[in-house]
């Protein structure tokens, strides 16, 4: 049997790399690859929520104060200032999440795929600065590694991709 922190720390990597996945679909922009995009999309969602209420379970009693202490002591050994403002984050990050994969069931992949560019935008890069945090500046040995990994293939295939759209929209070729 697994123990309550491995089993909190694998479904906080497969919604990572369901995440993962799933931006580098929409970075793509084929249509055929929407339908797995909100797939993983989705399964991303429901590991991270399982991520968030094992570690309410395992590591705070499914108390929110403890939770804020804990959040503020992890802070308070990284940078010095006593805080517990990132378990709101958190929250925030929760409600987020679970906002954009209704809108993305309502709306279904065509609706999803014509919204605004700018709100992709927000969503992802608020995604990508809690991965930093998340992955790189709370955790420690082999994980932070592997998080700056996935995070620079994530920044390499969107490079990639912006490359490939302006060479084949550039007209002297």
């Amino acid at each position: 049997m697994i123990s309550g922190e491995l089993f909190t720390r694998i479904l906080v990597w497969i919604a990572l790399l369901c995440y993962s996945v799933s931006a580098v679909t929409l970075l793509v922009r084929r249509q055929h690859l929407r339908s797995l995009a909100r797939w993983c999309w989705t399964l991303g969602l429901f590991a991270y929520l399982g991520h968030v209420a094992a570690a309410f379970h395992y590591y705070y009693q499914w108390s929110h104060d403890l939770g804020i202490a804990e959040t503020a002591r992890q802070t308070r050994e990284l940078t010095g200032k006593d805080s517990g403002a990132g378990l709101y984050l958190n929250y925030f990050f929760t409600l987020v999440w679970i906002a954009d994969t209704a809108y993305w069931w309502v709306v279904g992949l065509s609706g999803y795929a014509r919204r605004s560019g700018w709100i992709d935008w927000i969503i992802h890069s608020f995604f990508i600065f809690m991965i930093v945090n998340g992955a790189v500046v709370f955790a420690r040995g082999p994980v932070r590694w592997l998080g700056a990994a996935i995070l620079l293939l994530l920044l390499g295939v969107g490079v990639y991709v912006k490359l490939c759209k302006s060479r084949s929209a550039d007209p002297h070729e």
